[in-house]
């Protein structure tokens, strides 16, 4: 007999043992069976403390390895388990992570990664993220929070930053501290800072880029913002000359000396590159000039007490609805009196109506219906020169000119003898001799 995981452990999320349990039964119809249940439902381990700093890139990897553990494989023998799992990262209490942190896992069979800049309004406020493993295959979960520890940085911010658009990585192969820290070390070499540090990584789909045909490899790209503490490289502000402005306006790649320290394994599109120096940033502020369209200044704003005193609608009520209706409906009674109580009819008209102006009407009604039936009848008989004749030289009977369909109205009563295709004409005799008047 074999019962359900939920009959045998109860409460899964509060069952804590190694995945494997016995329990001995005895009842009364059936002897001793042993039973051997292998399950985790929502195992809660420990929490992992994290420090990162204000400012200053965070990125943390959920391995897939470390949860598999979790779950109790079933494989058949001599094969190893791979297991889609799947992760659901959210704030405690929220169903949705910080506004500065941001997760990314493309594939099931992949880790997941979380990452973001930590701002300065939450330096000194641990921030809790619950991490939910699903296993795809047995439906099983796993979870522990990440305690996160925002510290506050030295010198945050720094005030030289510069955003790289790096064209060949997606997000989550730039994230990889292999990769990240051979772009800092090639940016480092390129702009020679004392303190270089990487403050956000952010993907071209976030910025409202296209997701790229999945041909030759593309990638979406990403974009690298990195700090230091010393001014811009005079190779970074080769970006800025009025040639490689121009280049970039026509959509053509700048000239940049120490492009090809990066193009060993990045390539960057140095047309979309930022530099923002912070020690020169001015502040925006204008003062308000109050003119057409700005109310004064009031003051504070007040609300309204707690204790409100009651209002009589009934009055409004009359005069928004009572009033209109009423005037509706004697103009409804003035109009029906008009059209129904008020009609003459034909007889009364007719009486009234003097008679020789009724004569006069029947005689135009008459002739104007005599008109119509006569338009209606248009068939009037054919002309004397239409009807057929005998040929003058054959003797052989001519047709009529023009066949039955042929509009006869426009046709005039007698033809000529051009008009006559038939005709021969004769020839007239002629005399000899000479004429004498």
């Amino acid at each position: 007999m074999l019962l359900p995981r939920w009959w045998e452990l109860g409460d899964p999320c509060a069952w804590t043992g190694q995945g494997r349990g016995t329990r001995r039964m005895s009842p009364a119809t059936t002897g001793t069976f042993l039973l051997t249940v292998y399950t985790i439902f929502c195992k809660v381990h420990s929490d992992r403390n994290v420090y990162p700093s204000a400012g200053v890139l965070f990125v943390h990897v959920l391995e897939r390895e470390y949860f598999k553990g979790e779950f109790p494989p079933y494989p058949k023998p001599g094969e190893i388990s791979n297991d889609p799992i799947t992760f659901n990262t959210n704030l405690m209490g929220y169903p949705d992570r910080p506004g500065w942190l941001r997760y990314i896992q493309r594939t099931p069979y992949s880790d997941g990664v979380l990452y973001g800049s930590p701002t300065a309004e939450n330096v000194g406020k641990p921030t809790i993220i619950e991490i939910t493993a699903y296993n795809r295959r047995t439906f099983e979960t796993a979870r522990h929070n990440l305690i996160i520890n925002i510290m506050s940085a030295e010198d945050f911010p720094l005030p030289y930053q510069a955003e790289f658009f790096i064209k060949n990585m997606n997000v989550e192969e730039m994230l990889a501290s292999e990769v990240l820290g051979d772009f800092l070390g090639a940016v480092k070499n390129v702009w020679q800072p004392e303190r270089l540090n990487a403050i956000n990584i952010t993907s071209a789909l976030d910025r409202g880029g296209r997701v790229p045909l999945p041909i030759n490899d593309l990638k979406e790209g990403v974009y690298v913002m990195v700090g230091a503490d010393v001014p811009f490289s005079s190779c970074l502000r080769e970006v800025e000359n009025p040639q490689n402005q121009l280049r970039c306006s026509q959509e053509m790649e700048p000239v940049i000396t120490c492009d090809k320290k990066f193009r060993t394994q990045f390539y960057i599109d140095w047309c979309k590159i930022s530099l923002v120096d912070k020690t020169k940033q001015v502040s925006t502020y204008q003062e308000v000039i109050r003119g057409e369209g700005i109310l004064p200044d009031g003051g504070e704003y007040k609300p309204p007490s707690d204790s409100l005193k009651s209002r009589d609608y009934y009055t409004d009520f009359l005069i928004t609805l009572a009033v209109p209706s009423a005037v509706a409906l004697v103009l409804f009674l003035i109009l029906a009196y008009i059209m129904c109580c008020r009609r003459e009819g034909v007889e009364k008209r007719n009486m009234q109506t003097p008679d020789i102006q009724l004569v006069h009407h029947s005689a135009i009604q008459k002739s104007t219906k005599e008109l119509r039936d006569m338009s209606k009848n248009r068939e009037i008989a054919w002309p004397l020169s239409t009807l057929p004749v005998f040929h003058p030289v054959t003797g052989e009977i001519i047709p009529p000119l023009h066949t039955d369909s042929y509009d006869s109205t426009n046709m005039p009563l007698m033809q000529t003898q051009q008009n006559l295709p038939h005709q021969t004409q004769i020839p007239q005799q002629q005399t000899t001799g000479k004429w004498y008047p």
